[in-house]
This record gives structure tokens, sequence and C-alpha cells, in this order.
């Protein structure tokens, strides 16, 4: 039998798809009866079958998203038909460039799903920023799977979330992704699936710093017989921030102002120094796609953010900063070191 789209996924490009994406625990899953609705708990391995058996509607399969302190995969459970509210964090999640995609669930309410980089993130700093999210659209209450930052002695397994496209429910368009504008089930599940745009965690990094989030420091400190340039600021200024002081920048204006504000303040600078500096490099400044130059409003509120709390990182794996960044640098060969 010929396949009737030139897109059509075989059995085993689908599963590994599905697999790639809706990953967590390998030796536990959960389930549940779709007659009486009892969920259990599965103490065996997640394989092909388990998840064939998902897709084809013999046997729902639930995740557990945590695995150590990583997550893939974060999902948050609208448990309400009140669809104005995956809208609303859709949009605010948009706003700091992440990629947010909406699934009806099997019984009510909505389930949004963010997915990352293929090694993973660290799962509080994507709980950190979700919880911000909700916060922002004042629904800190909805629940975020997954519930906990790290598996332990005290917690195993966390908790498991129902995967999307259980088969037995496709038919009536549940457990589906659909369009956070119209709500409408995207007619191709598989397409959608491949089109999902993954956030790395620099993304949640820089999200978390600028917003001020509590975060325990985990950059060590370099030792100050490490240091170079003579710079009271232990590494003085890196070379990626002189080239971003020099030349200004064409995108990320805001993560840019607050790296470099904490770059500045790590070297001794007050306050109103650091504006007055960062007032001058914004006129360097060449944003792309016709996006306004940073005002002096936005430079304080970076500035501000910067001089409140005492940052310890150099912001390396930032996007913002990524461009600018030089082999010679010696933070960079300080981490790599």
């Amino acid at each position: 039998m010929h396949r009737s789209h030139k897109n059509e996924k075989s059995t085993l490009e689908k599963l590994s798809l599905f697999k790639s994406l809706f990953t967590g625990l390998k030796n536990v899953y959960g389930t549940y009866d779709p007659d009486s609705g009892r969920v259990s708990q599965v103490k065996a391995p997640v394989t092909e079958k388990v998840l064939l058996a998902h897709l084809t509607g013999r046997k729902p399969y639930g995740v557990y998203l945590l695995v150590k302190d990583r997550t893939y995969a974060i999902a948050v459970d609208f448990d309400t038909n009140i669809i104005l509210e995956p809208v609303k964090f859709v949009a605010r999640a948009k706003h700091y460039s992440i990629s947010a995609y909406v699934e009806r669930s099997k019984s009510k309410g909505h389930h949004v799903w963010i997915f990352f980089e293929e090694k993973g993130v660290l799962a509080f700093k994507a709980r950190l920023v979700v919880h911000h999210i909700l916060d922002e659209i004042d629904k800190s209450e909805t629940e975020v799977f997954p519930k906990q930052d790290v598996l332990n002695n005290n917690v195993q397994y966390g908790n498991f979330i129902n995967a999307p496209l259980f088969g037995a429910l496709i038919p009536s368009e549940k457990t589906v992704f659909v369009d956070p504008t119209t709500f409408d089930m995207y007619p191709n599940q598989w397409d959608f699936l491949e089109s999902i745009e993954r956030v790395s965690e620099h993304v949640l990094d820089d999200i978390i710093e600028i917003n001020n989030l509590s975060m325990p420091q985990t950059e060590p400190r370099p030792s100050k017989s490490n240091s170079a340039n003579g710079g009271s600021g232990r590494f003085g200024l890196p070379p990626c921030a002189q080239k971003m002081l020099n030349d200004g920048v064409v995108r990320l204006q805001r993560v840019s102002c607050f790296r470099l504000a904490v770059h500045l303040k790590r070297l001794g600078l007050p306050y109103d120094v650091t504006v007055a500096a960062l007032m001058t490099w914004a006129l360097k400044n060449r944003p792309i796609n016709g996006k306004e130059v940073i005002g002096e409003t936005g430079i304080r509120s970076q500035t501000s953010c910067a001089y409140e709390k005492s940052y310890v990182g150099y912001g390396c794996e930032s996007a913002a900063i990524k461009p600018f960044c030089e082999p010679s640098c010696p933070v960079k060969q300080w981490r790599e070191g």
C-alpha cells in the first residue's frame, strides 16, 4: 500500500519522534483504566511496545518527566475549560522567547508543554521560570509537572503526567495538540510534533537573572590567582564585554544590557557610572527587525537588576554573549581548564 502523503511517517518514525519528546524515567511509567479512571504505576521498562500500545489506544502511558535533577519537558495542567488561561500562558512564554504548545487533555482542560534541548535542562530552572510565568498571569496555583526539582531518597519517582496522543481518544479530539489561536486540532499531529522548537538552558538562565528569580549559585568563583588583566573583578572586563561595549549589538539588547551591567558592577563601578556607560553603549546599537534602541528606562531597569544581587556567572552560554566570545578569553579558558 502506497503512502497517501509524501510526509506520512512510518510507525518507527512516529515512535522515534514521540520518544524524543515525551521522555523521562526508563524503568517506570504511569497508566490508568479508561473505563474506571483508576490510576496506577507500572514498575517496568518503558519499551517501544509500551509506547505503541499508547499510540494505538490499547493502554495509556504516563511519563515521569524528572530524571535525577534534569527534565526534557515541562507541562502545565490547566484543569478547567477556560481557554483564556492557556492562551495567556503561551503569550507570556512567547514574551520570553519560549515556545509553548497546547494539548487538549483527556477529560477537561488543557496541558501546555515546553520542550527542552535533547540533553535536557536542570529541572529547578525550568520549574522556576514556569512558576514565574504563572505568577505573571495570576495563575500561581496551577499544577506543574515535574512537581519536584530533584529525585532523592525521599522522592524516588516524582509524579507522572499522561502523555498526549492516546489513540483511543484521538477520534474525539482529546489528548491532541491544538492551535492556541483557534483551539482547532492540528490536522497532522506528527507534522506538528516535528515542527516543535526546543528551549535551551541558557534561555532559562537569562530569564532567571533578568527577573531576579531566586536561584542557588552554581557557578564557582574563580580564585584571585587566576585573575587576568589586573582588574578588581577577578578576570577584569572579558573580551566579549569589551567588544559589545565598543561595537554595540544588533539583538537581545535587554539581555546584553544586563550582562554588561553585571560585568561593570564586578569591576567596582558605581550604579550611576554604569548607567552612563551603558547610555553611551546604546548609541552604538543597531537593532534588527525594526526594533528601537534600548532607552534610559530600559537601561536603568536592567542595571538595577544587576546591582540588586550578587551574580556569580559570566553568561558565557547566553545567546547574547556567544557571538562575541573569543577562544583567548581568560574566563573561557578557566571554565574549560
